[in-house]
C-alpha cells in the first residue's frame, strides 16, 4: 500500500511539475532558497569550527596540562598580575606526578621560548623551542619525517641535540640535508638529528610545529632562564579513554599539587588545570549563536516556500477533484486520498530541498583562501528532513481538504 501511494504521489507530481513548470519552480523557489540558506550557513559554520579547532590541535587531545592561568574562564575579580606570581612548575613536581599519577597513561614536561636560529650565514627569527622530556612524544604528536627522535640517554644528560620544524629546515638548509648539521642559537650549538614533517599553516596563524624546534629540557635550562620571572614550564598529563571528560585524571592532579605544594586546605589553588576542550567548547558556544542566525534567515525563505508549496497543493486538488470523486466511488479510503496527495507535497519539497543542497555541494569547490570548507553528511541528512516537514507541514491542509470532499459532489464538480 505504502508504494502504491508513493508512486501514485511521485507520478502525480511529476505531472504537476511538467504540466505547469513555470509555476511549480516559482514556487519551488522558495523551499530550495530556504533549504540552501540553511544548510551554507552550517556547512559553512562546522567547517568554520574544525578549522579553527585544528588550529589548536598543537595542544593535544585527552590532555590535561598544568599552568600559571586557565586557558579561559578567568575570573574577573582577581588582578591579572597574580596569575603571574604565582609559583611556576618545577622538574621535581613533574617527576612526582610521573611516578604517582595513576589515572595518566604518560606524563611530560617542557618549556617554550622564542629565538633566532642561524646556520653559517642563514638564520631565521622567532622560532619556538621546545624544550621537553622524553615522554614529550607520548603526549603530543611528534611526526618525524626524517632523521629521529632523542634517545633516553640525550634526554637525561641534555644533549646538544635537535629536531626541527619544515620551515626552519628549508630556511637554513634549502640546498642541502639538514641531519648531522649544527646550528646555533644563543650562543649554543645544536646538532640536528631530525626533521618533522610539513604540518602547514593554520587558519587562525596559531603555532605550527612548521616553525618549531625540539631540544631536551636540560639543555633548554642553559639557554633561557627558567622561573618565576622567565620561561614557566608546563606539566602534561595524558588521560585514558575511559576516563569521561577526563574528571578522574584532573581531580587526583589537583590533590597531587596541593599535597606537593604545601596548600593548607582553605587555601586557593596557586595553579591552573587546563584542557584543549575548554577552548573547543568556547569557539563551540559563539558559532551556535552564528547557526541560529542561519535558522532565522533561511526560515523566512522556507516559510515563503512552503505557503507556494501549499498553493501548488490546492490547485491540484482542484484540477484533480472529478478524479478524487471516482476513486472514492471505487471504495479508496479517506487516508489513501490523504496520503495520496501529503506524499506529493513531501515530493515536491524534496525537489526543492535536493536542488538547495545540490548549489551548495557544488559553492563548495569555489577556493575559500585558507578555509577549507565541506558538505558533511550531516546536514545533507539535515536538508532532507527540513524539505519533508516542510512537505508535511505544507501539505496537510490540501491533503486534508481532499481527503474530506463527497464523491458525488467530487464527481459533479469535475
Amino acid at each position: 500500500m505504502f508504494l502504491k501511494l508513493l508512486g501514485e504521489s511521485i507520478r502525480f507530481a511529476w505531472q504537476v511539475l511538467s504540466t505547469n513548470l513555470l509555476r511549480t519552480m516559482l514556487s519551488l523557489l522558495g523551499v530550495t532558497i530556504g533549504i540552501m540558506l540553511i544548510i551554507a550557513v552550517f556547512t559553512v559554520v562546522d567547517s568554520l569550527e574544525k578549522n579553527i579547532k585544528d588550529s589548536f590541535s598543537f595542544l593535544g587531545s585527552n590532555v590535561v596540562t598544568v599552568d600559571k592561568m586557565n586557558f579561559v574562564q578567568r575570573d574577573p575579580n582577581v588582578p591579572f598580575y597574580i596569575y603571574f606570581r604565582r609559583p611556576s612548575n618545577t622538574y621535581d613536581e613533574f617527576e612526582f606526578l610521573k611516578s604517582n599519577l595513576k589515572n595518566a597513561s604518560h606524563v611530560a614536561f617542557f618549556g617554550t621560548r622564542s629565538s633566532t636560529m642561524k646556520y653559517k650565514s642563514s638564520s631565521i627569527n622567532s622560532i619556538n623551542i621546545y624544550g621537553i622530556s622524553n615522554e614529550y612524544k607520548d603526549v603530543y604528536e611528534v611526526d618525524i619525517l626524517n632523521g629521529r627522535y632523542f634517545t633516553a640517554n640525550e634526554i637525561e644528560s641534555g644533549r646538544n641535540v635537535a629536531i626541527i620544524g619544515d620551515e626552519v629546515a628549508k630556511s637554513l638548509f634549502p640546498f642541502e640535508s639538514p641531519i648531522g648539521k649544527s646550528i646555533t642559537s644563543r650562543g649554543q650549538k645544536l646538532v640536528v638529528i631530525g626533521v618533522l614533517a610539513k604540518e602547514g599553516k593554520s587558519l587562525l596563524g596559531t603555532p605550527s610545529s612548521d616553525e618549531r624546534i625540539y631540544i631536551p629540557y636540560k639543555m633548554f635550562t642553559k639557554m633561557f632562564y627558567v622561573g618565576r620571572f622567565g620561561v614557566s614550564p608546563s606539566i602534561a598529563a595524558k588521560g585514558y579513554v575511559e576516563d569521561i571528560g577526563l574528571v578522574e585524571l584532573q581531580n587526583e592532579m589537583e590533590g597531587m599539587l596541593r599535597k606537593v605544594r604545601g596548600l593548607k586546605p582553605k587555601e586557593e589553588s596557586n595553579f591552573a588545570l587546563n584542557r584543549p576542550e575548554a577552548i573547543a567548547d568556547a569557539i563551540g558556544q559563539v558559532f551556535d549563536i552564528v547557526g541560529y542566525a542561519g535558522w532565522i534567515i533561511g526560515g523566512f525563505s522556507i516559510l515563503v516556500g512552503g505557503f507556494g508549496i501549499m498553493n501548488i497543493m490546492f490547485v491540484s486538488v482542484q484540477e484533480r477533484t472529478k478524479i478524487i470523486g471516482i476513486q472514492k466511488s471505487l471504495g479508496a479510503k479517506n487516508y489513501f486520498i490523504l496520503f495520496q496527495f501529503l506524499f506529493e507535497a513531501i515530493f515536491l519539497c524534496l525537489i526543492g530541498g535536493a536542488t538547495g543542497v545540490l548549489i551548495v555541494y557544488f559553492l563548495t569547490f569555489i577556493p575559500a583562501g585558507g578555509l577549507e570548507i565541506s558538505l558533511s553528511m550531516k546536514n545533507i541528512l539535515l536538508g532532507v528532513v527540513v524539505s519533508s516537514v516542510i512537505g508535511v507541514v505544507s501539505g496537510i491542509v490540501p491533503s486534508a481538504k481532499a481527503a474530506r470532499l463527497d464523491p458525488v459532489e467530487a464527481m459533479r464538480a469535475g
